[in-house]
């Protein structure tokens, strides 16, 4: 269900517009901005703005307004494509369709926000490709752990673990110095072993 529109128990509230385009709260008591009508109307107030004089219903335009604003300010969020297919819809015979088309189409993706953003967040755990934009991320992560290996830092980094590695080790004997190529051969082996993890575990 859509959320419902909050306003006073007596209706919308109502907006004054005066001729100096001032916009005047009737249920505060004091002008707004163009931004403050649009702040509310983010927060789902429902409120109607009409005109100070004649007492119209001007509402829709001062909406498009905001719209007007909000696009220009840089926030584009109608694509130029949108924009010409409605504008292409004036006048055409489905015109009188478009409202109840387009504003069903709105309510429609707010009843279904929450499981559309559960379903975007986890797209990359769902589906094959996100399976493959994970495994890349993690053989990357391994081929910049690899290259540090491999580089003058290895030793910088080796010492400052050191203590850490220590731990409650203290007190065993130290195990006999392996040779470069015995640890070469160790560590392609724990490769081995946690790439074929991570394939199990994709597997599943």
């Amino acid at each position: 269900m859509a959320k419902s529109k909050k306003g006073n128990a007596d209706g919308p509230i109502t907006i004054k517009k005066y001729a100096n385009r001032r916009l005047y709260n009737t249920q505060t008591s004091n002008y707004i901005t163009l931004d403050f009508l649009a702040e509310m109307t983010r927060d789902d107030i429902d409120f109607v703005v009409v005109d100070a004089k004649s007492g119209e219903d001007i509402t829709h335009t001062v909406l498009t307004q905001i719209i007007v604003d909000e696009e220009s300010s840089g926030q584009n969020m109608l694509p130029v494509t949108f924009l010409r297919q409605l504008i292409s819809m004036y006048g055409n015979s489905m015109q009188s369709l478009m409202p109840s088309y387009l504003e069903a189409s709105m309510d429609n993706f707010r009843k279904n926000q929450k499981q559309f953003q559960e379903a975007v967040e986890g797209a990359l755990n769902k589906n094959p490709l996100g399976q493959m934009a994970v495994k890349n991320q993690k053989q990357f992560q391994e081929a910049v752990e690899n290259a540090l290996k491999s580089s003058p830092l290895a030793g910088v980094v080796e010492k400052a673990l050191a203590p850490l590695k220590a731990g409650s080790n203290d007190d065993e004997p130290e195990e006999e110095e392996m040779s470069e190529k015995d640890r070469e051969i160790m560590e392609l082996k724990q490769q081995l072993a946690d790439i074929q993890s991570k394939i199990d575990t994709l597997d599943s």
